[in-house]
């Protein structure tokens, strides 16, 4: 039978609402699996650091930011409003609730938060996932690395631009021939792409029938000419399912990322350039400009 403490964390990890709870030392001692869908950082990566280290990288302005707005709570029962940053970069607001927390003594023991988004949080877009999908493990391995070079971008004006690709028959193909045809067909995309990447280039899944392309392109233009060489060298995929060879296309989406643009708004235009391209027929590159 579980203790009481497995009960309790389990408990606390079924809430909707991030919890995290800090003890005298003032180092994190529990996260759960609301404040890691929240804040995108996963709990071996914050428990056991000081709770000011972590409120740095959380916190818009870090945690003197967090002091002035949480001393608020005491006087506001509905929680104080405070800027958050996601570990991918992208800012929203959270309500917070600060709690002492005692023992049956009465004795203080640590300190709890409790947070919740004040408002729906502008998340990373990402292709359709089904139910089922093996995807979102290897996404998530995606996901980081995009943050890093997004990261160095912001800091270190490191090229950056995003590919987004999407296998034009992969809809068909997965009516007309099952679920394993369509992800053999993917698997072969995958790899026939990966052949024309540059040095330091990654590929990855970004949905059922989707790719990311993480790219050091130094130009938009230079990126397009990159995709469109992608979209011929798609064309040579061999793939065949029962005899039958199925010719195979691309359509891409190509955004460089621009300063003052944040990682959400660079992946939406990825995106849009890639169902751009899907409208204009298949077998297509779209390069997204920013709206001005």
């Amino acid at each position: 039978m579980a203790d009481h403490a497995e009960l309790l964390e389990s408990a606390l990890d079924a809430l909707g609402e991030g919890v995290a709870l800090a003890d005298m030392d003032g180092r994190l001692a529990f996260w759960n699996g609301a404040a890691e869908g929240i804040t995108g950082w996963k709990a071996g990566e914050v428990v056991e650091r000081r709770v000011r280290q972590v409120l740095d990288s959380l916190v818009v302005g870090g945690a003197p930011q967090w002091i002035r707005h949480s001393s608020r709570v005491v006087e506001d029962e509905h929680g104080s409003p405070i800027p958050m940053r996601h570990k991918l970069g992208h800012e929203f607001p959270v309500v917070a609730h600060v709690l002492e927390l005692r023992d049956y003594l009465g004795i203080r023991i640590g300190t709890g938060v409790l947070f919740h988004p004040a408002e729906k949080i502008d998340a990373l877009p990402i292709g359709e996932t089904s139910r089922d999908s093996k995807v979102g493990e290897s996404r998530m391995q995606l996901e980081e690395r995009l943050a890093r070079m997004h990261e160095d971008f912001r800091q270190e004006d490191s090229p950056l631009g995003v590919l987004w690709v999407a296998v034009d028959q992969g809809p068909e193909l997965r009516r007309s021939h099952g679920a394993r045809a369509c992800q053999a067909m993917l698997e072969t995309v995958e790899r026939t792409l990966a052949t024309g990447l540059k040095p330091a280039e990654e590929i990855g899944r970004w949905g059922d029938q989707e790719f990311l392309i993480l790219s050091h392109e130094r130009s938009a233009g230079a990126l397009a000419d990159h995709a469109q060489r992608l979209t011929g060298l798609a064309r040579t995929a061999e793939f065949r399912w029962w005899g039958d060879r199925i010719s195979l296309t691309v359509s891409i989406g190509a955004a460089q990322a621009e300063p003052g643009e944040n990682l959400c708004a660079l992946l939406e235009r990825a995106q849009a350039g890639m169902l751009a391209s899907i409208r204009a027929g298949g077998n297509h590159i779209t390069a997204a400009r920013r709206n001005r």
